[in-house]
């Protein structure tokens, strides 16, 4: 896994590159802040080590960027900050970082640090995964919802229709001058009812695309035309 390493120290740098690499990681580095917000700008980076001062954006200014474009909380951002003092560190967690390690940083800290986040990442990913699953939940509750309230408000009139229609062609039968429309109206009944049947055997609801980038349910007749 590629992880984002920024400061403006080759020392720091290559320090937090060894851990990392220790640890399964593929470090990536800028050496300021600016050039660290394009990269990750071009690749959103699981894991961002970020000190809190270097040329060009510091590492306040980048965690609040980041939280910025991320907004299910993707990134995990660590900030190296030789600043102690309560206020300064609360100003770190303020502007978006999910942890700090104090300077001078040594192996054994940022290693107890990087397994830490490890771990709070992988909570955060189990908590964005239910939330999507209960999102998935509710949405297919709407959909069985929907679906019995249009075969309720459509399945009558559509009976009535489709009846007024077959006894309109029965009467052809009967020798009353043929209707085309009547034809019409029986084959179009006919799908509607073919559509709210099929409305009422959703069990995996999908969508496609429609028009302009929006989507739609897909009611489309399974493959093979089986149910």
């Amino acid at each position: 896994m590629k992880i984002l390493i920024a400061d403006d120290d080759d020392a720091i740098r290559t320090l937090v590159s060894a851990v990392a690499a220790s640890l399964g990681y593929e470090p990536v580095t800028a050496a300021d802040g600016n050039a660290a917000w394009a990269l990750y700008e071009a690749q959103r980076f699981p894991l961002a080590v970020v000190d809190i001062e270097m040329p060009g954006i510091d590492g306040l200014a980048l965690s609040r960027k980041i939280r910025a474009v991320d907004a299910r909380h993707e990134t995990f951002v660590l900030v190296l900050t030789g600043r102690t003092t309560h206020e300064d560190l609360g100003e770190v967690l303020e502007a978006g970082a999910d942890d700090y390690v104090t300077k001078p940083a040594d192996p054994d800290n940022l290693r107890a640090r990087f397994v830490i986040a490890q771990r709070r990442m992988a909570l955060e990913a189990q908590r964005r995964a239910a939330e999507d699953e209960l999102a998935r939940a509710r949405w297919l509750a709407g959909i069985g919802e929907t679906s019995i309230a249009l075969q309720h408000e459509i399945n009558n009139p559509l009976s009535a229709l489709l009846g007024h229609a077959e006894l309109l062609l029965l009467d052809e039968q009967d020798g009353a001058p043929p209707n085309e429309h009547i034809h019409v109206i029986h084959e179009q009944a006919r799908r509607i009812a073919e559509v709210v049947k099929r409305l009422g055997k959703l069990r995996d609801p999908q969508t496609v695309e429609y028009v302009a980038g929006s989507r739609m349910l897909d009611l489309s007749e399974p493959r093979g035309g089986k149910p």
